[in-house]
This record gives structure tokens, C-alpha cells and sequence, in this order.
């Protein structure tokens, strides 16, 4: 039985200030989804694109549960540690089943490569510092050994030969694209590099 002055309880014992509290809470986290949603690409936190998921509401939802979900949320799509670093492009030699850019062109294990050869791959890794100024320069292709590419696609780099006063003739072309290629006699001839061997 009520007394006199005290408010009206209705069934399941939820007032017209607890519901105001769980809608609140309900469109915080409507909105705390949305914003990770949007900051997230579209993709949910495994990665697979926005296809919807059913979501199980919680039994009760408070203000502290709604914040910490908000929380939750924005922390599994980065938006706490401000934009996420794009992954880093794969080159061949990250490539687990490599496969040569052109079937015509013969290929080399990169590990029967002149030991100077794995030299300057290394430099060419690193980003240099490397032993000729020559080095890095575009290879323009002009007998057309290697895959057709726009201008600027290929560069060059010398191999040091062992007892050479001058560069010798023996150079890796990269492509732009990551691969490699290993000429010993001066672009007469080139092979691509496997990187798996």
C-alpha cells in the first residue's frame, strides 16, 4: 500500500528517472558505436568489413557502464591514441610465394648472389650510404630487358668489383614495385632476384 506523497512505483519497480537514465544511456552508446564505426574504416575490430553483428544489450545499463562501453569501444578503434599507422607495403621479400615479374626473364637465388651483391642489397635496404654517387640513379630501360615500367620506374646501384678501377659492370636494379634484378655483365643480360632463396 502507498502513503500519502510517496510517488508511484510501477511494475518492475522503474520510475520515469531511471528510464530517462537508461535511454541516455542507451544513445551514448549508440553514438560511441557510431563514432567507432567511423573511425574504424567501416571494418569492426577483427578487420572484416562492416557487415552488422548482433549486439546483446546488457541486462542494466548504467551511466558508468555506458561510459566504460564508450571507453571500450573507442580504445579497440584507436580513436584514444589518435590515428592508426597504415601497415607497411610488403616487398617481395616479405612474400611468402614469390613470383618472378616476367616468366621470360631468368631468375637467381638471392643467396648465389656475389657476396658484394648482398652488399649492396643490404645498402639498398638501409637506404644507403652508398659507395658511388652514381648510385640511385634512374635506369632508363632503353633496350628493354626488363618489364616495360614508365620513366623513372628503375634505378640502378653498383656492385663493387673486387680489383676494378672504376665501377665495373656488375649493378642491381630495383623496380619500383620492390623487385630486383642483378646484372653481371653491364644490362647485356639480367636475372631477377628470389628473394625466398
Amino acid at each position: 500500500m502507498r502513503r500519502p506523497g510517496e510517488p508511484v512505483r510501477q511494475a518492475g519497480g522503474m520510475n520515469s528517472r531511471n528510464r530517462l537514465i537508461g535511454l541516455v544511456a542507451v544513445v551514448l552508446l549508440g553514438i560511441a558505436a557510431a563514432v567507432a564505426a567511423l573511425l574504424n574504416g567501416g571494418k569492426d575490430p577483427d578487420g572484416a568489413s562492416g557487415a552488422a553483428k548482433p549486439a546483446s544489450a546488457p541486462a542494466s545499463v548504467t551511466p558508468s557502464t555506458a561510459a566504460a562501453s564508450a571507453a571500450a569501444s573507442a580504445t579497440r578503434s584507436g580513436a584514444t591514441g589518435g590515428p592508426k599507422p597504415s601497415a607497411p607495403a610488403k616487398s617481395p621479400t616479405a612474400q611468402a610465394g614469390w613470383v618472378p615479374t616476367d616468366a621470360a626473364l631468368a631468375d637467381v637465388c638471392r643467396g648465389r648472389l656475389p657476396a658484394q651483391a648482398l652488399d649492396t642489397l643490404g645498402l639498398i635496404a638501409r637506404g644507403g650510404p652508398y659507395p658511388y654517387r652514381s648510385d640511385g640513379i634512374v635506369f632508363e630501360n632503353r633496350e628493354n630487358r626488363l618489364p616495360r615500367q614508365g620513366s623513372g620506374y628503375y634505378h640502378e646501384f653498383t656492385v663493387v668489383t673486387p680489383g676494378s678501377d672504376d665501377r665495373g659492370t656488375r649493378r642491381i636494379v630495383t623496380g619500383g614495385a620492390g623487385e630486383q634484378y642483378w646484372t653481371a655483365d653491364h644490362y647485356a643480360s639480367f636475372q631477377e632476384i628470389d628473394p625466398r632463396c
